[in-house]
This record gives C-alpha cells, sequence and structure tokens, in this order.
C-alpha cells in the first residue's frame, strides 16, 4: 500500500515499536488514504482524529501479536 510504512514488529523491528514509529505508520496510512500530505486548516481536527485512532488501533495490534521464535510475547 504506502512504501513507507514499515513492518514495526518482530523481528522486521529488532525491538518494539516506539510510540514514534507508530505515529509515523499511522501517519502515513491517514495521508495515503485520505490522498493529503496536510490537510486544509478546515479538515485538520478530523485528520488528526484519523492518525489518533490508527494509531491506538496499531499499538493495541502490535501489543496483542504473539511472534514465534521471538523472545517476549513470543509463542514458542
Amino acid at each position: 500500500m504506502c512504501r513507507s510504512i514499515k513492518t514495526l514488529r518482530p523481528p522486521a523491528l529488532p525491538d518494539e515499536a516506539t510510540d514514534e514509529d507508530i505515529h509515523a505508520a499511522a501517519l502515513q496510512y491517514v495521508r495515503k488514504v485520505s490522498g493529503f500530505r496536510a490537510p486544509a486548516a478546515h479538515n485538520r481536527e478530523v485528520f488528526d482524529r484519523a492518525v489518533d485512532a490508527v494509531a491506538r488501533a496499531t499499538a493495541e495490534l502490535l501489543g496483542g501479536l504473539e511472534v514465534r521464535g521471538h523472545s517476549g510475547r513470543a509463542a514458542d
């Protein structure tokens, strides 16, 4: 979909994704879907809410994934 969104789960990312990693991915996603790199003032609030919602969903997803063969939350 968007080439600048990177995989945030191990082993693609050696450590846990940071809040900054998650926010950057969410921002790229919302930019791609909306077609706006930066929204106009009248769209800023809904754009920012969408980024926050995607970031929350991403953090929830990453927090719940079990990655086999990786220490931490791994299911060996």
